[in-house]
């Protein structure tokens, strides 16, 4: 299923919506274009909501990973959202729920945000 993604822009965080398939296809360059725009533009958080990702792979882990280092490295921080069963899986599988800070709703990750 084709990734399709949206941007909100919310105070000092940008939260990105994608839906379909994470496998760092055509669409992988753009969301780290998204978050070098959001360096640029000196936010600190952005927040990806995972809800409606069926399927992430080693591709799309790596580009999840491109993204929290851009952020990092500009004092920033990557937050994952509501990811579904399966991805919660892959999370905890690549111990990337290690390194990522994971919430289970956009709202707690907006309260942490506050």
């Amino acid at each position: 299923m084709k990734l399709n993604y949206r941007i909100e822009k919310e105070g000092k965080a940008h939260f990105l919506f994608v839906t379909g398939d994470l496998i760092g296809d055509e669409v992988g360059p753009k969301l780290v274009e998204l978050v070098s725009d959001a360096v640029n533009e000196k936010i600190s958080f952005f927040v990806v909501d995972l809800s409606e990702v069926r399927y992430i792979s080693s591709s799309g882990i790596g580009l999840l990973i491109t993204m929290l280092t851009k952020m990092r490295n500009s004092g920033g921080e990557v937050y994952l959202t509501s990811p579904s069963e399966h991805v919660q899986k892959l999370l905890i599988i690549t111990k990337l729920n290690n390194i990522f800070t994971v919430f289970p709703t956009i709202a707690e990750a907006k309260k942490e945000i506050a």
